[in-house]
């Protein structure tokens, strides 16, 4: 990818965007950076390093996100999932959950910027890759509105950038460490897009090369498009991982320079993106029975649930990709072929018999 070139990434998110979720996305867009869930460092170093790190080619330009303050231990985290092949390496400072806070690392991390600086220092001395920050616009009742407040963020950004970060990623809430749990974290804080732009200007005049990302609320393209100008890469998280036909929007978008981001499901594109995922599907099968490793559908299935979200019969579709019953007698080629095409002839988007002759050769049995 050009260094100039604008940035819109999958956000990571913990239990969501595994290497079968980043595959779905990838089929819809090729150009999108995919980031890993959050992986701790221990599991890279310690853990079945194969289940934490191994990712299909096809997911390049994939992003690792690591969770950790040891920089020693990132470095060895970093430099490992350079090997394997990664395209950048992520330090999350933003993650607000407890759990998070217990291993000392997440957003509890923005109140010791030296440590963060000496850990993504650690990491760009270990890897020839970008070193990247995942950041909160501010802990618990800090006003970045205020001089102060705003200098804290800034001074941290700046002392990241200065370590070696090439990409900062705003998400434009505070992060409340008390009180809040997790999913308020996403809602209650008030988002402030103006900061995180005028954060953005007063970074790159000391840094001009940083890469500053906004992150948080972006739940339309059109609200990506809104903010093409003031940053250098937009980063969506829930919304993509909900409503996924949105991404078929944003290839165009990169190459219009945020001009163009409408899509349009139609019949021909349901039936592309279905065969891509027949074949993913029927490969992972493969690569099971190979490696003698167990095989369940339903772990790629959850996360393909949102690609009909607003079609007509999209629940009884959902109901029969979410259908367990159905699911586990799944265990050949064919099975696959015939599941995912029966499904499909729940939704009204084929609304007459040469479409539904198109969905499958097959009779439904």
């Amino acid at each position: 990818m050009e260094s100039s070139q604008k940035i819109i990434a999958v956000a990571p998110m913990m239990d969501w965007t595994d290497r079968h979720c980043r595959s779905f996305h990838r089929m819809l867009s090729k150009k999108s950076h995919l980031y890993t869930e959050m992986i701790n460092t221990g599991a890279i170093i310690y853990g079945d390093v194969h289940r934490h790190l191994d990712f299909d080619s096809s997911e390049h330009y994939v992003v690792i996100q690591l969770g950790g303050s040891d920089p020693t231990d990132l470095a060895l985290a970093a430099k490992k999932a350079q090997d394997w092949g990664y395209d950048q390496i992520d330090l999350n400072c933003g993650c607000p959950s407890e759990r998070v806070q217990k291993g000392s690392f997440g957003a509890c991390l923005m109140s010791e910027p030296s440590l963060v600086a000496d850990c993504v220092k650690a990491m760009k001395d270990a890897v020839s890759i970008p070193v990247s920050v995942k950041h909160r616009l501010g802990l618990d009742d800090m006003d970045p509105r205020m001089d102060k407040d705003y200098q804290f963020v800034l001074d941290f950004m700046a002392g990241v950038a200065e370590a070696g970060a090439s990409q900062l990623t705003i998400h434009a809430r505070n992060a409340v460490l008390k009180g809040l749990s997790p999913k308020e974290n996403r809602t209650v804080p008030p988002l402030r897009y103006d900061i995180a732009k005028r954060l953005r200007q007063d970074l790159q005049k000391h840094f001009p090369l940083a890469k500053v990302l906004l992150n948080g609320g972006l739940d339309q393209n059109q609200l990506i498009a809104n903010h093409w100008q003031d940053f250098d890469g937009l980063m969506i998280g829930r919304a993509a991982y909900h409503t996924p036909a949105m991404m078929l929007g944003w290839d165009r978008m990169l190459e219009s320079a945020g001009l163009e981001f409408g899509y349009f499901l139609n019949d021909q594109t349901w039936l592309d993106i279905q065969s891509r995922i027949i074949e993913y599907v029927q490969a992972w099968l493969t690569h099971c029975q190979k490696n003698g490793e167990p095989f369940y559908i339903a772990a790629i299935t959850r996360h393909i649930l949102g690609l009909a979200h607003g079609l007509g019969g999209s629940r009884l579709w959902r109901q029969r990709l979410s259908d367990h019953r159905i699911l586990s007698s799944i265990k050949t080629h064919q099975d696959i072929e015939n599941f995912f095409t029966t499904a499909s002839r729940e939704l009204r988007i084929f609304s007459d018999e040469q479409d539904e002759s198109r969905l499958s050769p097959l009779d439904e049995s």
